[in-house]
């Protein structure tokens, strides 16, 4: 989902203000990348060469976009540039503008409802998205996505019918699976969720975003020992040390709110 940064230490447990992650009824954080850092899970966005630096793009293709309003290309590079460097409402403002230009864009409906819903505009994510999705050519990520504003909408049973007609379209995605797990954090299912986290986890263990989200549910659980030893795998001590502490902050906060909030890390995909 755009660009990589250098990873510091317990990034992947920072609290994000909106997917990858935004705080509704729960707080969230970046498990999902560039911008729904998003919201619960992952907003599904495809996988595009990376860039090494997203303030180099937002410099190339602003000047594009701005010579030109309906070029399709430019905007939907400036508005993910936009997204990786936290001006998300100013990525909004591209990507809407874009897409009246370009009325018949899926890809740009696409783009512009995850700008909405990496914002905090879930409903209106959601009616955008439903746009760009086409029945007869569905796309997993598109209904991935859907599904995780529905989540921060509350209507988690009909979030989990968009992660069941993504999973039929990709089974075992690690991605959906993740946003899936989500879903049950959210709706305190803690058994659903070990169980789906589980699998992801399985499926992309490398995943930091994955593995914090594993982690968190373990430790929801009372499982500290099983969720330290995820917390801190395959990572320099300092880091590892560092994100244990993040989460062990993150459980302490839940507890104090009586368990109210349930802060997850979303799970996203780069760009």
């Amino acid at each position: 989902m755009s660009a990589n940064f250098p990873r510091q230490p317990g990034l992947a447990w920072r609290l994000a203000p909106a997917a990858a992650c935004v705080i509704l009824a729960v707080g969230l954080w970046g498990c999902q990348t560039s911008g729904p850092s998003d919201i619960t899970g992952s907003l599904g966005e495809k996988a595009e060469a990376k860039s090494s630096d997203p303030r180099r793009d937002l410099d190339a293709y602003r000047e594009r976009f701005r010579a030109n309003p309906k070029d399709s290309e430019a905007a939907l590079k400036y508005g993910k540039a936009l997204r990786a460097i936290g001006q998300k409402a100013q990525a909004v403002a591209v990507l809407e503008q874009a897409s009246m230009a370009n009325p018949g864009n899926q890809a740009l409906l696409a783009g512009y409802g995850r700008a909405l819903a990496d914002n905090g505009n879930f409903q209106q994510a959601f009616d955008v998205l439903g746009r760009a999705h086409k029945p007869e050519d569905p796309d997993w990520s598109i209904l991935s996505a859907q599904g995780a504003t529905l989540d921060q909408l509350g209507r988690f049973e009909e979030a989990r019918q968009y992660y069941t007609s993504a999973l039929k379209i990709v089974p075992d995605e690690p991605s959906v699976l993740c946003n899936l797990g989500l879903s049950y954090v959210l709706s305190k299912d803690l058994a659903k969720a070990d169980e789906t986290l589980r699998r992801a986890y399985s499926l992309a263990s490398s995943d930091p975003r994955i593995r914090a989200n594993r982690a968190l549910v373990l430790g929801l659980q009372g499982r500290m020992n099983e969720a330290e030893v995820i917390a801190k795998a395959d990572l320099p001590p300092d880091q590892g040390a560092a994100n244990f502490a993040a989460l062990k902050q993150v459980l302490a906060r839940k507890h104090a709110s009586g368990g109210e909030k349930m802060p997850v890390a979303s799970s996203k995909r780069n760009d």
